[in-house]
């Protein structure tokens, strides 16, 4: 899958695993198989970190997408016999708002080159060839490290003297890559579902509602193609799939979708309490509902008799 035209950005992946592998081998021992996984799996965060400002434009234009949801499901029962006009109508009123249907795109189109660029490094790697500015030294050092037993230029269609060859157990690195690749496909499911259910619901009348639906369910399949994948590109997926959930939760769970009245106004919804605020609720409430203690009883007086004075010789009361 080596396309000629992104030479460059190769060149520039493998570099960059060069100095992120260099970065560990002073602490770690630079074959072991945890260096190269942390290695791996930085990159992976630095790439998702480099594309983050679309994903924060993406999930921008879907929030505007959820303020007109009550205008386009108007515009949908108005053109309902005139498709064309009815998506005329639909897309400008996105334009007007300044919505891109399309912003979701964005994130997949721009790590769609990282992908191939790390499958033709890693590929690379795996076929012990020092290319796009790696030494030779690199190579094999990558070519000898095991995650769990299991070296990372292998497949599941790896033979068995060839992973015998690599210095591994050929049924334990078959396990250790299917276990990963079964990781990989719930990773990728759980992410698919979590972002259609959040698209279903804010648009519950989206004709594309029953598509998205068997994309959800039929992504899974796609990581069964990544049997054909070395460990290390198989790892870089599992790590940008949890990337991309733990992403799309945390945006989700701060940003909660809109609320419509009867007119079909975006209501505000109540902001986010912290755990603090719920603390000082509670005790305010419970201050409230705490009946006040009755007054005590007003002290009773005793009434003593005056004392008299008495004379000093006699002792006698003073007329």
């Amino acid at each position: 899958m080596e396309l000629s035209w992104l030479n460059w950005l190769y060149t520039a992946v493998a570099q960059v695993i060069t100095w992120i592998h260099q970065g560990y081998s002073t602490f770690l021992a630079k074959d072991s198989g945890l260096n190269w996984a942390l290695t791996i799996i930085t990159l992976t965060v630095l790439m998702r970190l480099l594309i983050f400002p679309l994903f924060m434009k993406q999930m921008g234009s879907s929030r505007k997408m959820q303020a007109l949801a009550p205008k386009v499901a108007e515009l949908r029962k108005k053109y309902k016999n005139d498709k064309q006009r009815m998506n005329q109508e639909v897309m400008r009123t996105y334009q007007e708002a300044g919505a891109n249907p399309l912003g979701g795109c964005l994130p997949i189109v721009a790590q769609f080159p990282i992908f191939i660029s790390m499958f033709t490094v890693l590929q690379a790697m795996a076929n012990g060839q020092p290319k796009f500015g790696m030494t030779q030294e690199m190579v094999d050092s990558a070519r000898a490290a095991h995650i769990f037993g299991a070296p990372i230029p292998a497949t599941f269609f790896t033979s068995a003297d060839d992973i015998v060859k690599l210095g591994a157990d050929p049924v334990m690195t078959k396990i250790v890559l299917a276990i990963f690749v079964a990781v990989s496909s719930l990773t990728t499911f759980l992410t698919v579902r979590q972002s259609v259910t959040r698209s279903m619901a804010q648009m519950p009348d989206n004709p594309m509602a029953q598509q998205q639906k068997i994309l959800m369910y039929i992504s899974p399949l796609f990581a069964i193609f990544s049997l054909n994948f070395p460990l290390g590109l198989i790892l870089y997926w599992v790590t940008t799939n949890v990337w991309t959930l733990s992403q799309q939760h945390w945006f989700y769970s701060r940003n909660p979708m809109p609320q419509f009245d009867a007119k079909g106004n975006v209501v505000d919804p109540e902001p986010r309490r912290t755990l603090m605020s719920k603390i000082r609720s509670t005790k305010a409430e419970e201050e409230q509902d705490t009946p006040e203690p009755p007054p005590p009883p007003p002290k009773v007086a005793r009434q003593q008799p005056t004392r008299q004075p008495r004379s000093k010789r006699t002792g006698s009361k003073k007329s």
